[in-house]
């Protein structure tokens, strides 16, 4: 346990701070080429900001790249994720390009590399005991659950394999979910689930009485 600890918390940090620091360094004619397609393509503000639970439950502000139009209806509501989501903003989701300025995220702390996707702040009240242990550990920008299932597997089953990482976290396990991880990017599989756009919200697991 104590050697699973001091490689979750220690090690995996250092790679987390090299790794995203010289991505950040010679990717950066990336970043500014994505800041331009976006802002040509689907308008300003070019990253989507939004407030994550991380380690402990604790709130940050995560970037994306937005892949969505800002389109509302007659009342002012936003119109629903598979009228605003554009072929332009498919095409950075199926290939995770979107997901680049998280990078900034895992160089400041909030996130690694590795670890549980970092879900919606109001979905912190809807986990059970067992579920909550996802956030034991940094959320990561692929995971366990990314790699093996993305959006075409329940909620219940995707926290059942964040929890897994959390439990057996390891050098190794990372490996292996960094090279899945781009074999699921590369064929575009689990972008969607089967009836949604994205992935229905998460309204909670119930409980076998």
């Amino acid at each position: 346990m104590k050697k699973h600890i001091f490689y979750e918390r220690v090690v995996k940090r250092i790679i987390d701070i090299i790794v995203s620091g010289i991505f950040l360094i010679f990717f950066s004619w990336l970043y500014l080429i994505l800041y331009f397609v976006v802002r040509t393509k689907l308008g300003s503000p070019v990253l989507f900001k939004q407030d994550r639970p991380g380690y402990k439950g604790k709130v940050f502000k995560m970037y994306k790249y937005r892949s969505m139009t800002d389109e509302r209806d007659e009342n002012g509501e936003l119109l629903p994720d598979e009228v605003r989501l554009t072929s332009f903003g498919k095409k950075l989701r199926s290939t995770s390009l979107d997901e680049l300025p998280e990078m900034l995220n895992v160089f400041k702390g909030d996130m690694s590399l590795i670890g549980p996707r970092p879900l919606l702040v109001s979905y912190l009240p809807l986990y059970n005991e067992r579920q909550s242990h996802r956030h034991d550990v940094r959320p990561g920008i692929t995971g366990y659950a990314q790699a093996y299932g993305r959006n075409s597997i329940t909620w219940e089953e995707k926290f059942e394999k964040d929890v897994y990482y959390v439990e057996n976290c390891s050098f190794l396990l990372d490996l292996k979910i960094i090279f899945h991880t781009i074999k699921v990017v590369l064929n575009h599989e689990g972008i969607s689930s089967a009836t949604s756009a994205t992935m229905e919200a998460f309204t909670g697991t119930k409980e076998d009485n």
